[in-house]
């Protein structure tokens, strides 16, 4: 059996790349151990329904604020993923068969948790012919039952070896958001994100909206990858060209010594420079800060989403 809490078991792929230094991380991108009663209430209610959540797989930093405003992004499909993505913390390998019980399970924590806004993300299944598109069908449908007032966002894979159709099987569901990031620029993708295909991710955000133009298309991209800024901006570009609602960027920061290398902490007005050129590009919403994570502060800022557009419309 594998423990998943060794670095070399959790990335057997990793475990013979050389060391990356890791550089001392600024005072801008410290944050707070997790504690509270809340944070503990939170934990509890996830391990009594034996759910996963990608703040603890990914190591997410904003972990502790997060659980202790009674938020967590919850993975559904298993904790390994069949993809290698050199910036990943997510263990990979051959994962197990799914369990269809989980969309059940999921929808319990949500309603038990009274969340306004849930995120659902998962591993890459590229050993199931749908990549796991009914699975997340199934599972929002779920929370809908339990929790009909409860907006949803999905976070996705690219479903790459997937038959076409499949996307339509998580559009039909209905998500309020349907989020898919693009991690970083395309000249960058053979080495951080090898399994992918960096046109096929955005174009898979541009059929979303073209099958339903009412739900929201999101995305992100980290920085301090090595990319400059003429890459973000043409990142931008492409997303808007595809018609995507909401970008967040964020900091990359490397898991493990094995991780791809962090070329550079950003500096907060570097991303004040972003977040005002996208808005200019016209994202309706932006969130571009250090920490800025897929779902951090999702709920708060689906709702400003919702009313900036809601404002373009008149």
């Amino acid at each position: 059996m594998r423990d998943l809490k060794i670095p070399a078991e959790r990335h057997p792929e990793k475990a013979h790349r050389p060391d990356n230094a890791q550089p001392k991380k600024p005072d801008w991108i410290r944050v707070k151990a997790p504690v509270g009663r809340k944070y503990q209430d939170t934990h509890k209610i996830m391990r009594e329904n034996k759910l996963v959540t990608v703040c603890e797989e990914a190591g997410c930093p904003n972990a502790g604020e997060c659980w202790n405003a009674g938020h967590a992004t919850m993975m559904i499909m298993g904790e390994i993923c069949t993809r290698g993505c050199t910036f990943c913390n997510i263990a990979t390998g051959k994962p197990q068969d799914l369990d269809v019980f989980e969309p059940g399970r999921v929808a319990d924590a949500v309603q038990k948790l009274d969340l306004n806004h849930v995120v659902v993300t998962s591993v890459d299944r590229d050993d199931l012919k749908d990549g796991g598109a009914d699975h997340f069908a199934q599972t929002i449908r779920a929370i809908r039952h339990r929790s009909p007032k409860t907006t949803i966002e999905i976070l996705t894979p690219d479903f790459l070896n997937c038959a076409p159709e499949v996307l339509e099987v998580v559009v039909e569901a209905k998500p309020d958001v349907f989020n898919h990031n693009l991690e970083t620029v395309p000249g960058l993708y053979p080495e951080v994100r090898p399994g992918a295909r960096y046109f096929h991710s955005l174009r898979l955000l541009q059929r979303v909206k073209e099958m339903d133009p009412t739900i929201f298309t999101k995305s992100g991209i980290m920085v301090g990858l090595g990319e400059d800024r003429q890459g973000v901006h043409q990142v931008m570009d492409d997303m808007r060209a595809a018609d995507i609602d909401f970008l967040t960027i964020g900091q990359y920061l490397q898991p493990t010594p094995k991780h791809h290398a962090v070329d550079r902490f950003v500096h907060p007005d570097e991303f004040k420079a972003y977040e005002k050129a996208a808005y200019g590009k016209g994202f309706h919403m932006v969130s571009a800060t250090p920490l800025t994570r897929s779902s951090y502060h999702a709920g708060d800022d689906f709702a400003r989403l919702r009313e900036a557009r809601l404002a373009k419309l008149g």
